[in-house]
């Protein structure tokens, strides 16, 4: 699939974000967002967390960082990815997530996984943590619950440059997309250099697969000459924004012909 332009500049927000459209004629009625909670990150920005009905917002430093409205593109990642697993792969996995959100992707992976398997969960977050626990459970069937989900607060970039026992599955939506990084230092994720720790971090027939709000020109070659095999699947958002697409990525590690290293 051929790759497109993309203003890395965008926000995860502009893509998650936008209601769809009334119909004519149809009353429109604004309930305002409720503050529920706030906290402070580790680099001092502020947290919070707003609701709506039964929607809730994250935004940092006063801009919108996810609403929990729109999310099927971030069950689909962990989807695609279990799928290209071997159904007896998914019995006992192990899966390594970057960024908890909402729980989304989390739930839709444990779905799939079998009673035997292992997710880790990294958020560097605590305060995103700490609601998923007690308040946004509602939202993805009480995850972090499950006896299979180990959550750790942690910078995902600095864990990976460790040695690591390496996944079946990685799931990376810590980010906008490879360019529009939601800190500075996330950028080493995309790189050559965090490729190749993703790469290390992941078993021979493992999948990596990385979620984007848009395309990203040579982002599949990057890939590619970090010793992936690649597919770019363009996903719908929202069941009711048939033409809003997000993009993901599964880069697979190939096996050699004796099935090692």
């Amino acid at each position: 699939m051929g790759e497109q332009k993309w203003d890395g500049s965008l926000a995860r927000a502009r893509a998650r974000d936008r209601a769809p459209r009334p119909r004519l004629g149809a009353a429109i009625t604004m309930t305002p967002w409720t503050l529920v909670d706030r906290a402070e990150a580790e680099d001092g920005a502020r947290l919070e967390l707003f609701r709506r009905g039964s929607h809730y917002s994250i935004r940092v430093g006063g801009s919108l960082l996810r609403n929990s409205r729109v999310h099927d593109s971030e069950r689909a990642l962990a989807q695609l990815a279990l799928e290209a697993l071997a159904p007896d792969a998914r019995a006992a996995a192990t899966v390594l997530i970057g960024g908890l959100g909402f729980g989304y992707t989390l739930a839709a992976a444990l779905a799939a996984l079998g009673p035997g398997a292992a997710v880790s969960v990294v958020e560097i977050a605590g305060a995103v943590i700490r609601w998923n626990r007690d308040l946004l459970g509602e939202l993805n069937g009480q995850a972090v619950a499950d006896a299979r989900v180990t959550l750790i607060e942690a910078d995902l970039c600095a864990l990976l440059r460790a040695p690591l026992a390496p996944f079946d599955v990685i799931l990376l939506d810590v980010d906008n997309g490879p360019r529009a990084v939601g800190r500075p230092s996330n950028g080493w994720l995309y790189s050559p250099e965090g490729l190749a720790a993703l790469r290390a971090a992941t078993r021979p027939g493992g999948v990596v697969a990385v979620w984007s709000a848009g395309p990203e020109v040579g982002f599949s070659d990057r890939l590619r000459g970090a010793g992936f095999e690649v597919v770019l699947h363009r996903v719908s958002s929202h069941a009711a924004r048939t033409r809003e697409r997000h993009f993901i990525w599964l880069a697979t590690r190939p096996r050699d012909l004796a099935g090692g290293v």
